[in-house]
């Protein structure tokens, strides 16, 4: 198996992409001073290797609001009865597989999971409660936060000293 390393130029890439991916490779290249083809070459080899998992465009709730509606995200802590691995794999496996699940985490001391949900009112939100918590024999506890606002949300990984490209 071929070893993966990864240098600053590709953390400065790394750094560029998580602050805007919908720049151009040119901007990119500029960016981060190297040539336009070996741009591509890293971002490609990134990408392939799953450094890159994906790409996604991050939505603005306070202006999909009037649109959409203000909707509830709530962080869920749940405590299982049963912690053997398969108890934890199973729930796990069944809570991701819901669209209203933004993030699932298995944590310690605690909780054995934090959820991050999204739902469009209260009455959404119990449905997704029972579905998800209540119809689980296994589940022992569940204590929902709600969201009142949004002070900072950043998907950013660190990856080190910030770079100045």
């Amino acid at each position: 198996m071929e070893s993966f390393v990864i240098d600053s130029v590709d953390l400065r890439l790394l750094d560029a992409l998580q602050e805007d991916s919908s720049r151009t490779n040119q901007q990119l290249a500029a960016l981060v001073h190297v040539s336009p083809p070996t741009c591509l070459r890293r971002v490609q080899r990134l990408r392939q290797a799953g450094v890159i998992e994906r790409e996604v465009a991050l939505l603005s709730p306070d202006r999909l609001a009037p649109l959409l509606g203000h909707g509830l995200q709530a962080v869920v802590e749940v405590s299982l009865d049963r912690q053997d691995a398969q108890a934890l794999e199973d729930f796990e496996v069944r809570v991701i597989a819901d669209e209203a699940v933004q993030q699932c985490y298995r944590v310690s001391p605690g909780p054995d999971f934090v959820l991050i949900v999204g739902a469009r009112d209260m009455p959404d939100y119990l449905a997704l409660a029972q579905r998800l918590f209540t119809s689980d024999a296994n589940v022992r506890n569940v204590r929902a936060f709600f969201s009142v606002k949004r002070a900072k949300f950043e998907p950013r990984l660190p990856l080190g000293p910030r770079t100045q490209a």
